[in-house]
């Protein structure tokens, strides 16, 4: 499953299925959902979509979906634009789109493309269950 050649990404925000995003719409036309997965970082509130930043804590996970892209060089742009990082976007960019290793609920690791929120979150409530869902639970 983990082959070299092939492009994965990972979301684990607004583009996730059961968020129910138009841009998930067109993500799932281009791309077959491969496991559930998560990745080592710190997930954060930014407005009503959240922005997650690596860790070097092993602690620290964000939970989300790992896709395998059909044709990569189709969908990526246009979801750069959704995440704001595409050339269209002044410096420094909202997200910015990284490759790092993601661990699939199978206990496989794979090297994904993950958008990275771009600045500072000083100030970003943080989603400490490493979750992001549209109906906050009662803690």
């Amino acid at each position: 499953m983990a082959n070299k050649d092939k492009e994965y990404l990972f979301v684990y925000g607004t583009l996730k299925k059961d968020i129910g995003n138009d841009m998930y719409h067109l993500l799932a036309k281009h791309a077959g959902f491969v496991s559930d997965a998560s990745w080592n970082g710190k997930l954060y509130m930014v407005e009503d979509y959240p922005g997650a930043i690596p860790s070097d804590n092993p602690s620290d996970i964000v939970y989300g979906e790992l896709y395998l892209l059909n044709n990569p060089d189709n969908i990526l742009p246009n979801l750069d634009d959704y995440e704001e990082c595409s050339d269209k976007f002044p410096e420094p960019t909202l997200f910015k789109r990284i490759k790092d290793d993601v661990r699939l609920d199978n206990g496989d690791i794979v090297n994904a493309w993950i958008y990275i929120y771009n600045m500072p979150v000083d100030n970003l409530v943080r989603i400490r269950s490493g979750n992001f869902t549209l109906k906050p639970r009662a803690v």
